[in-house]
Parts: C-alpha cells; structure tokens; sequence
C-alpha cells in the first residue's frame, strides 16, 4: 500500500474528501517553493501534486507554464527536484506526494534509474500527461513494479471505447479533467462533472480527483461534493506569482481545503 492508497482509506473512513494541491517545484526559487511545500500539510492538504519543471508543458495554461519557466531559470533540474522531495521528507514521512510532468526529462535519466531515485527520494505516484495507455510499457508497468502509482486523466472527451483503456493499468486515483483545453482556463460545473465521474466510477473502484477550473474554495466544495476529491493547480501558482508571502498562500490553500472538506 502506498502512502497515496492509506491518504484515501484514512479519508473514506473518516468520510472526508480529499483536496489535493498543485505547485511547481522550484518557483520563483528553491528555498521559497520548499517553505510553501513543507507548509501544505498544515493548511489541509491532502496529496501535494509537485510540477516538475520543463521546457514545453503541452497539457499546462500560462500561469503553470510561466511557473516552470521561472523555476528552471532558478535552477531547477530533474535531479534538484527529487532532492527536493528529499529535504521535504526529512519533516514529513506520510503527505503523499505525485510528481506531475512529461516524459523527456525522465526517459533522459533512464527509466530504471529515474524509479529507483524517485522512490527514494519519497515520491508516491506520477502523472505524465504526455505518455497514452499504448506506452504503458515504457513508464506506467515499470513504475507499478516499483512501487509507484501511475495516475491517468480522463476528460470529457475520454468516452466508453476509450475509457477501459485509460483505466487498464491507473492505480492510486482517477484524475478527472473537469473541462477540455488547458489548466486554468475555464471554470468546472459540478452540474457537467457529476455525471461524468458517476461513469468513470461505475468503471473502477479507484477513487476519482477533479482537477482543472478550481480556484474558489466554493468551487472546490461544490466540485469535490460530485468527487472524491479535488486538485487546485493554477490559483495557487497565480498567488505565488503574485509575489505574495509563504503565510498569504498557505491561508489562500486552507480556505481551498476547507472549502473540499465542508463536501
């Protein structure tokens, strides 16, 4: 059982939603991303979604875009991200963790070497949003065999042929994309989504996340009320960009969550 599969039994006995929070390692600078990062736990999260920054996020809108630009102009590497995962374990050995990012800087370290890092850095689970159901071979199977959960997205756009497929070999949750395009465009309407995640759960026993047109914590209730749970990305990314202290985003994230908890 991974930390991720024990978040969502101790949330389900507990009959809570689960609110999960998107940041980008490393923005603006590694020491202010890792003080926002250590204080996720406190402000309600429940899985930290860390961005692993890269040159041409396809699946990401401008304010995650930006964000990973700013973090690989600080430094930001593949190999400083899993140490940042580290220096964030060193205080904290049970908050899940999923990297979220693409496959280039990964197939660049060597898959087997990549998984053995990554689990001993402390990473729970990945979504690379740039690798379909047909290459599972090449990361999702070899990460299951190491430990890792491999997360998938359905959209709204994933329909009943498709939707077996992208299930086949997901573990940890479902990643529900509440609307098509990219991150922080348009708003998620419980009204469009609930109906979509009763069809995905009548397909799996895993639970099913909504992430993508959250940024208010009524939103985020509304949303994680359809759901298991939701993902706020952007709005809190957009609070950082803003410039604004470590102290003023983490309030930011605690309404957010209690917003997904009141569901």
């Amino acid at each position: 059982m991974t930390r991720i599969d024990a978040k969502f039994a101790a949330l389900k006995a507990e009959g809570k939603k689960a609110f999960v929070a998107y940041v980008m390692a490393g923005d603006p600078d590694y020491d202010a991303s890792l003080e926002v990062v250590k204080g996720l736990p406190g402000a309600g999260v429940d899985i930290i979604e860390l961005g692993l920054p890269f040159t041409d996020p396809m699946a990401d809108g401008p304010t995650i875009q930006l964000a990973g630009q700013r973090a690989l102009e600080a430094g930001m590497t593949l190999e400083r991200t899993l140490q940042f995962v580290r220096d964030f374990r060193a205080g904290d050995d049970t908050t899940p963790i999923v990297l979220m990012g693409y496959y280039n800087p990964i197939y660049n370290r060597g898959v087997d070497t990549f998984l053995a890092d990554a689990r001993e850095a402390g990473i729970d689970g990945l979504i690379v949003v740039d690798l379909p159901p047909e290459e599972d071979e090449e990361l999702c199977i070899p990460a299951q065999a190491a430990g890792l959960n491999f997360i998938r997205l359905a959209t709204p756009t994933t329909d009943e042929r498709r939707l077996p497929k992208v299930l086949q070999n997901t573990s940890g949750f479902v990643y529900y994309v509440s609307i098509t395009g990219i991150t922080g465009a348009a708003a998620a309407e419980a009204t469009d989504v609930g109906p979509e995640v009763a069809r995905i759960k009548a397909a799996t026993d895993l639970p099913v996340i909504v992430g993508f047109g959250i940024r208010t914590p009524e939103t985020a209730e509304s949303i994680a009320g359809v759901a298991d749970g939701c993902v706020v990305g952007s709005a809190i990314v957009g609070a950082q960009a803003e410039g604004k202290p470590a102290a003023e985003v983490l309030a930011f994230v605690k309404s957010l969550s209690d917003g997904a908890h009141r569901a």
